[in-house]
């Protein structure tokens, strides 16, 4: 049987560096620590299926409340909660007409996220094959 101490030196490395340019060349475009901070705190909001029902609905222009909250069959408590978590991270934008608030995504850049996510997800099968009713397919 194999000790912890073994399958410790499996994972390490055995050279520090071994492509110090190619090493340089990522450290010199790696974002500050803050703005990663930020970037994993926008993908955890859009972990949660429920804020993401709310930005996929976005994707088709500005919606009130009351009609994200019927699209996403959420409460309207609920999804006004979920919109100024979104709003605080400049994730979505709102616009006040009176006593209606109409929310939209906030730039181009959500709008690629979502995009993106969605359109990953619609071809890759591989993840839950049992989801969509068919076997695993062999041509894929």
């Amino acid at each position: 049987m194999k000790s912890s101490a073994d399958v410790q030196s499996v994972d390490a490395c055995n050279v520090r560096l071994v492509d110090p340019e190619r090493v340089a060349s990522v450290n010199a475009r790696m974002p500050a620590e803050a703005d990663v901070v930020d970037t994993a705190d926008v993908f955890s909001l859009l972990g949660d299926p429920r804020r993401l029902k709310l930005l996929v609905a976005l994707l088709d222009g500005e919606l009130c409340v009351c009609d994200l909250a019927a699209v996403t069959g959420m409460s309207e408590s609920a999804t006004s909660h979920a919109l100024r978590l979104l709003r605080a991270h400049r994730v979505v934008a709102v616009r006040r007409d009176g006593r209606m608030a109409y929310y939209r995504l906030d730039d181009a850049h959500v709008r690629m996220l979502v995009d993106l996510a969605v359109a990953h997800t619609e071809h890759t099968d591989a993840m839950h094959p049992e989801r969509h009713g068919h076997p695993e397919r062999s041509d894929a």
